[in-house]
């Protein structure tokens, strides 16, 4: 399974957006923050915008908050709403794969893995990221544990 660096950015930007959201933060003191490439973190905050996760205002006070509350973003909700499908196959969605026998049973395994990820990743919230003392922190510090 490959975590593409859009969806790393994206994670990494809602966990600063939930650890301070007295104000708005900008695109500038986000990418500075968290060691992300300003042009790129710019595209990946639009991918969230159009997906409802970080809400926008502009002008010298703007900048940019979460769209929902933290512990109702999931790093599921993420991954899909910068890259599309959890896990394709050469670009591809994995439900209408198919193959011919004796390899006829490797598309069930290919999804079962993308099943085992989507759960695991909906059940991390942005909330248990910040600081690691968040709301269901430990319990998902202990479920990453367990994976490594």
């Amino acid at each position: 399974m490959h975590i593409s660096a859009k969806a790393d950015y994206a994670a990494r930007a809602l966990v600063e957006l939930a650890r301070d959201t007295a104000r708005p933060l900008t695109c500038e003191s986000i990418a500075s923050s968290q060691e992300i490439p300003f042009r790129f973190l710019k595209s990946v905050v639009g991918d969230l915008r159009r997906a409802g996760l970080v809400r926008s205002q502009r002008g010298c006070e703007g900048g940019y908050w979460l769209g929902r509350p933290a512990e109702e973003i999931s790093l599921l909700d993420v991954m899909r709403a910068v890259d599309g499908g959890l896990i394709t196959l050469r670009g591809e969605p994995l439900a209408e794969l198919d193959y011919p026998a004796p390899a006829q049973g490797l598309p069930d395994v290919w999804r079962a893995v993308e099943d085992s990820a989507a759960e695991i990743l909906g059940r991390v919230t942005i909330s248990a990221l910040v600081g690691g003392d968040g709301p269901g922190a430990p319990a998902a510090r202990r479920r990453t544990d367990v994976l490594v």
